[in-house]
């Protein structure tokens, strides 16, 4: 059985044969499908490079509560008063 790929260049017009390029072979990475275990315990499956077919990886952040999607609605924590001492240093501004 003949490649997708050279099947559609025999049939294609000979002016637009010169322009195609063929992928090379065992050059790119394989694609599988994956589950993905989001922070509220759905599963979404995607494709992936990663793991093997059928892995679940399970996401610690992902756009249910990361601020970058969310608007930045998560509180910080303070560790070490640093959140406090440039909310001192800074009052003035309104932060």
């Amino acid at each position: 059985m003949q490649d997708a790929a050279v099947m559609a260049i025999e049939r294609a017009p000979q002016n637009i044969v010169t322009r195609i390029e063929l992928m090379k072979k065992d050059l790119h990475p394989e694609y599988h499908t994956i589950n993905v275990r989001m922070t509220n315990g759905d599963i979404v499956q995607m494709r992936s490079t990663w793991g093997a077919e059928g892995d679940e990886m399970a996401l610690d952040v992902d756009p249910t509560t990361h601020p970058a999607w969310t608007g930045g609605s998560q509180r910080l924590l303070d560790t070490g008063g640093r959140v406090s001492k440039f909310k001192e240093k800074f009052k003035g501004f309104g932060f």
